[in-house]
């Protein structure tokens, strides 16, 4: 009978033991006034909010985990608050610091590849709005307010069904290159752009 109470007294004890770790199991991770040493950021956690809860500023958490952004804290990060354990952790995330740029710098670089690709598109259109119009009158008619080929007519060579919806039915060479010019903006939207898929295609 009294090794069972004995057993008992142990077991409760042990169960005690237990309970008592458990509900202090984060005591590990705090310094003497509370501050964690090792707090792992949640989903809606922030810098403004975390300095709030743990009554210290946003330049201080920042000093003492080496973060370069302070509106940039990542889910499953590990902060540490402790004024003790942020001096002694600070060689370790010294170290570290070199590869926060590294991670920044492929993001920060990728826009400056847009500016590559400018030349390409700017390569085509190299003459003015006047000269690629001039060019494409040579083209089509040598500047012939009667040229005639088929249905189409006059110095931009419109298609009767173009004729129709822009004028230049006249032999008036204002008319009928008012009429391109308006055909040219409704299709192209500038004479470059007009020029570029005459050169490209032989027609516009």
């Amino acid at each position: 009978m009294l090794s069972f109470k004995k057993t008992l007294t142990v077991a409760a004890g042990v169960a005690s033991a237990f309970a008592f770790g458990a509900s202090h199991a984060s005591a590990d991770t705090t310094d003497s006034q509370n501050l964690p040493t090792d707090y792992v950021v949640k989903s809606g956690d922030t810098l403004n909010k975390l300095s709030s809860e743990f009554n210290t500023t946003v330049d201080s958490i920042a000093a003492k985990n080496n973060i370069a952004n302070v509106n940039l804290i990542m889910v499953g990060q590990h902060l540490n608050f402790a004024e003790t354990v942020a001096q002694s952790a600070a060689p370790a995330q010294a170290a570290q610091a070199p590869a926060a740029p590294v991670v920044a710098a492929p993001v920060q670089q990728a826009p400056a590849a847009t500016p590559v690709a400018e030349p390409v598109r700017q390569a085509a259109p190299q003459v003015s709005s006047s000269a690629a119009l001039n060019a494409l009158i040579a083209r089509e008619s040598s500047g012939n307010v009667n040229a005639r080929n088929g249905q189409y007519y006059g110095i931009g060579q419109l298609s009767a069904q173009a004729r129709a919806v822009y004028g230049g039915n006249s032999t008036d060479y204002n008319d009928q290159l008012n009429a391109m010019k308006a055909y040219i903006a409704a299709r192209y939207g500038t004479a470059e752009n007009a020029w570029a898929h005459s050169q490209a295609t032989g027609w516009y």
